[in-house]
This record gives structure tokens, sequence and C-alpha cells, in this order.
């Protein structure tokens, strides 16, 4: 019996060593925003306060353009995912893009309130804030819900629609980046805060990508170092701690703008089949099915991606 017992404290022991290293390994502090705001905001970067933060946003190309694109991200991302797709359109337009509340430089919401109606409400101030009457809005993923709830909202803001596999009805996943699933249990979500090892980082962003190989080290590092912004890291739980509405979507048939819906038809979090349900709801729509593509096109695939909106563009509302 006394062999079993020291043999059982042998191994909490090797346990509780093991806890603590791993803590110790890849436990990371904030970066301070100056230094990120140093690798991540650039010439073309501005910052408008909004309901008390300071948002990072970027208004770039044709600033005669009365009725700029606006796109916005998904979660755990920031306003650099569309840098391809800027590059392109302002040469023809003036495109603002910009970093969610949780999420790049922006920070987290002062209040914790991540339900969609606090979203669309930012919106709404982010672009009166820059006195945009009307835009053709585009998002993905949370992104995309935020985009065809505002359009709900304020029909008369949105000429034209562009969703990228967009989020909105309930989904059954095939794959959930692991930082999804840890953010969902209790205990474990706290160590969140404060542990973020970045290897936990790259497997998310390789599970919404199709091709891997395309999550280079300068895209997991953009993504993990922004996640240590002051506030994201809670943000980011507290964001998914939210429950969802399961009965929003049934007003997805009242949007009357000219929709693209995109979708990468590999995309394991949102599948495909949803694009399917947008397509059969929306009375004005074009649907574009990227192949060998997942969840983020316009950052996997921009130039197949972009095609098709530069072509949606083109036509008359």
């Amino acid at each position: 019996m006394n062999y079993l017992i020291k043999i059982l404290k042998i191994i909490l022991s090797l346990t509780a060593l093991l806890i603590v290293a791993f803590i110790i390994i890849f436990s990371h502090r904030d970066i301070p925003l100056d230094d990120l705001k140093i690798k991540y905001a650039n010439s073309n970067s501005s910052f408008v306060a909004v309901n008390k933060m300071d948002v990072h946003f970027r208004d770039e190309g044709v600033q005669t353009d009365t009725i700029p694109i606006v796109l916005i991200h998904g979660t755990g991302a920031s306003l650099h995912t569309f840098n391809s797709w800027s590059d392109r359109l302002k040469k023809s337009n003036r495109v603002i893009r910009v970093d969610l509340p949780a999420y790049g430089l922006t920070g987290p919401f002062p209040d914790k309130n991540y339900t969609m109606a606090n979203y669309t409400a930012f919106l709404k101030d982010f672009l009166t804030a820059l006195n945009i009457k009307q835009c053709v809005l585009a998002g993905n993923s949370l992104g995309g819900a935020i985009a065809w709830n505002f359009t709900l909202e304020e029909p008369s803001m949105v000429t034209k629609l562009i969703l990228i596999n967009a989020s909105g009805y309930p989904i059954a996943s095939k794959s959930v980046p692991i930082a999804f699933s840890l953010a969902t249990i209790p205990v474990i979500n706290k160590l969140l805060t404060f542990i973020t090892p970045r290897f936990l980082v790259r497997s998310s962003v390789e599970n919404v990508y199709f091709d891997n190989s395309k999550v280079t080290d300068l895209v997991v590092e953009r993504y993990f170092n922004l996640t240590l912004r002051a506030g994201n890291r809670k943000a980011f739980v507290d964001r998914l701690k939210i429950p969802k509405d399961t009965s929003t979507h049934k007003n997805i048939k009242n949007i009357q703008q000219p929709t693209l819906i995109l979708w990468g038809a590999e995309d394991l979090l949102i599948p495909v089949e949803n694009a399917y349900k947008f397509q059969e709801d929306l009375p004005n729509n074009t649907l574009v099915i990227l192949e060998n593509t997942g969840h983020t096109p316009m950052e996997e695939s921009p130039l197949e991606s972009l095609a098709p909106v530069i072509s949606f563009l083109k036509t008359v509302p």
C-alpha cells in the first residue's frame, strides 16, 4: 500500500510540474498597443472615437466615391484579412475596413456586450462618425452576419450586400477551430485569457483554410500577435459565450438589396449547405461557390474570390 501511495505522489507531483511548465512556457503577457501599432497600423490607418473605443480602420482609394465598399472581418480576425482585396479595389473604389470590437487594434467593447444588436449599433455609429450615408456592405463569417442584420435594420444605408461564408442560420459544423471549442469550456476558457500557445493559433487558422500550405508563418504571427492586444483574449471568450439567436435568420427573406453570396466549397465551420439557404431566402441574389477554398476566401484565395466581386459591383442595383 505504501508503495502505491508513493507512486501516486510521484505521478501527482510530475503532473503538477508539467502543468506549471505548460503555464510558464505558453502564458503570454499582453503586447502593448503602441508596439502593435508599429507593426499592424500603417500610413493608411486611422483611429476614430466610437462609443468610448479608439477604433482602428483604413479608408483608402477614390475618396470622391460616395458609396464606398465597407469590409467586415470575422471572429478572431482583423481588417488585414482583406489586404489583397483592398489593394485591388482601392484602384477604382473607396474602400473602408475596420477592426471590429474584440479584435485587431480596436480592443473590447467597454460594456462587454457582444450581442448582434450591439455590433450592428456599433457599425451604425462607426459609419455615422465617417459621414457614410450609403455603402456596399461586405462581411465574412461573423462580419457577414453583422452585414445582413445591419441591412435589415438600416436598409437605406446599404445599396448592395456581399456575404462571404456568412453566419446566420443554425449550423452543423463539420469541424470547429480548437480555440473556438476551448473558449466555451468553463475553467479552460479562463486559462485562455493568459495562456495562448502559438500552435493553438496556427491550428485554428489551418482549420478554416482548405490549403494549409497557404497558412504562412506571417499569417500565424499576425493572428497570434493581435490576439495578445490587451483585452482581446477575454473578449474572444466573452463573445463566444453569448447565446446564439436561432430565429433572426427568418427575416433574411426581407432583404431586397442585390446580394452576392460568395462561399468556399470546403468550408468546415459553416458548410456550403448554408450558402444554398441564403440563396433560397434572398429574393435578389447571385451565388458563387469557390472550389478548393475554405472559410475565408478573401484571404486564402484572394484573386479567385475577388473576380465575382468585381463583376457584381459593376451590375446596376
